[in-house]
């Protein structure tokens, strides 16, 4: 009976591996679409990751944005845009990350501990 169970109990494992293997690889759901965006604009190098140098284009090109939001919208001067200013932002058509998102006063990490 546990020789049975153990052998079903693997093989309901198995199906998600054998599922994505068969898959086209590409990343999607919740950040896939956000890698293949960063993968497409920022690897230069076409290998399919970002190295040293792609990824410090990356963060530059995100400070710039950020930077960018601020002067724009920061009506209160206070160095971050509250409920209101992001409303404003995103009714100009702004992309602006989620409210809490990373940063450098305790941010969301990412899923290996990091901020991502």
């Amino acid at each position: 009976m546990k020789t049975k169970a153990l052998i079903l109990g693997i093989a309901a494992l198995s199906i998600p591996a054998i599922a994505l293997a068969e898959g086209d690889g590409e990343k999607k759901g919740k950040g896939g679409d956000h890698r293949a965006k960063m993968l497409e604009k920022f690897d230069t190098d076409g290998d399919g990751k970002l190295d040293e140098t792609e990824r410090e284009a990356a963060k530059a090109a995100g400070k710039a944005h950020r930077e960018e939001l601020l002067s724009k919208y920061d009506a209160n001067g206070d160095g971050k845009l509250d409920e209101t200013e992001r409303e404003a932002a995103k009714a100009a058509g702004e992309k602006i990350p989620p409210h809490g998102g990373k940063g450098k006063k305790g941010g969301k990490k990412g899923p290996r501990g990091g901020d991502e």
